[in-house]
């Protein structure tokens, strides 16, 4: 029985406990750093709904215009629009905008799916996209073109998280990016349930090759300057090899046909050794990795259990091999790998297990915003450099975070200024 306890602990630590997204907390970079960021977006409109793209190797049900995506696998990879809203309907924009710019008080509202519309069925090979695949690529590009960011963001969710909430998830960074940049969600066919942890992990690493060829369609078929990769907890299964084997895809077609910007590994649920693999297999291809690390993290802690070897978001160098170590070692000296060590105890306010700081507290989540916003280093980010006894370099919080943020800002917003 004790164990069975522990197993369904984990699942729930491992999932979260709710399908329900509320707007996150104010990221500081509005309320201390600059207010006016979060209206980079001027073509946007001013509007409580938000629409974000989507691709998804999940099974449908219903019609085209009113799909529902189901947690059995596809062999197919489907892009569309999801249109989301935030509130209840009477919620105005002016008080929306408010609560985004200011440390509001009081229960945050709900990001709900309203609407999908599926746009396209991506060829599974090299023939030339269909005409309707060819729409939803001149969709991306329309808007790239209307909102002047040419960078493309793609969220990975993590397990325990059906349709609906991925597309909320993504709609807060769309929303926080003052809607001036294009996000799509890659909903994966999580089951959407604490209990099927196991085979959301089968499912994810059923799922690489999807994701491998999303990467490579966009970066054909687009002129996304960046395609920048946001993933969470179990989504790094996904993302970690899937970046490695279309880097490996891309071999010898020339470089800078994969146009990887910037890549974070949001609390990544991955075996350790496996990820370190894959790095220098792609390194070479993006502009800068950031893997966010909370040793404290209790729903990794879980994991490890399950898994019986250490998770990227919470390493034991002593999993990896001596060449292993020596090149991540000598990797976190370079620009391409960045390890951010969240410490609970250098963040005010949050927990010392936390496994969604990165959009739970207002510190990371703004350093998130940042680093996608300007591809900025973490030294221009504000944060502070620190190395191990193995001389392994990696980056903290200064305690004076809140305080630090106008001056980068000011300097980050002067460097992209003309």
């Amino acid at each position: 029985m004790r164990r069975v306890a522990c197993v369904l602990a984990a699942m729930w630590l491992l999932g979260g406990c709710s399908s329900t997204v509320r707007l996150m907390p104010t990221p500081t970079l509005f309320t201390n750093g600059d207010p006016a960021l979060f209206q980079a977006g001027a073509e946007s409109p001013a509007d409580t709904t938000i629409e974000v793209l989507y691709a998804t190797n999940r099974m449908p049900t219903g019609p085209q215009n009113a799909r529902h995506y189901t947690r059995i696998r596809s062999n197919q990879l489907r892009v569309g629009v999801a249109t989301l809203q935030v509130g209840d309907g009477t919620l105005s924009w002016e008080a929306l905008q408010a609560m985004s710019t200011s440390v509001a008080e009081g229960r945050r509202p709900t990001i709900t799916l309203k609407a999908t519309r599926e746009m396209a069925v991506l060829n599974d090979d090299a023939e030339a996209p269909r005409p309707d695949a060819e729409a939803f690529f001149a969709q991306v590009d329309a808007l790239l073109q209307r909102i002047g960011n040419r960078d493309v963001l793609v969220y990975v969710h993590g397990a325990n998280t059906d349709f609906d909430r991925a597309a909320a998830q993504a709609a807060q960074f769309q929303h926080f990016l003052g809607r001036d940049t294009v996000v799509v969600v890659f909903s994966w066919p999580s089951a959407g349930t604490m209990l099927r942890y196991g085979r959301d992990v089968a499912t994810a690493r059923r799922t690489v090759p999807s994701f491998a060829r999303l990467l490579e369609l966009l970066s054909t078929h687009t002129r996304a300057a960046h395609l920048n990769v946001l993933a969470y907890s179990a989504g790094a299964m996904i993302a970690s090899p899937g970046l490695a084997r279309a880097a490996g895809d891309q071999a010898g077609t020339g470089p800078g046909q994969l146009r990887l910007g910037e890549i974070y590994y949001a609390a990544p649920d991955i075996d350790f050794p496996l990820f370190v693999d894959n790095l220098p297999r792609y390194e070479d291809h993006v502009r800068r990795v950031t893997v966010s690390v909370n040793m404290g993290d209790r729903a990794l802690s879980f994991a490890q259990w399950i898994h019986r070897v250490s998770r990227a978001g919470r390493p034991n160098m002593a999993d990896l091999g001596p060449e292993e170590a020596n090149w991540l070692v000598a990797a976190t000296g370079r620009e391409e790998l960045d390890v951010l060590a969240i410490k609970p105890e250098d963040l005010p306010g949050l927990p010392a297990s936390s496994h969604s700081f990165w959009y739970d507290h207002p510190w990371v989540s703004s350093d998130i915003l940042l680093k996608l916003r300007f591809h900025a280093p973490p030294p221009a980010r504000g944060l502070s450099p620190n190395s191990t006894e193995i001389k392994l370099a990696f980056w903290t919080f200064p305690t004076d975070y809140a305080e630090r943020l106008p001056s980068v800002v000011q300097a980050l917003t002067q460097v992209e200024s003309p």
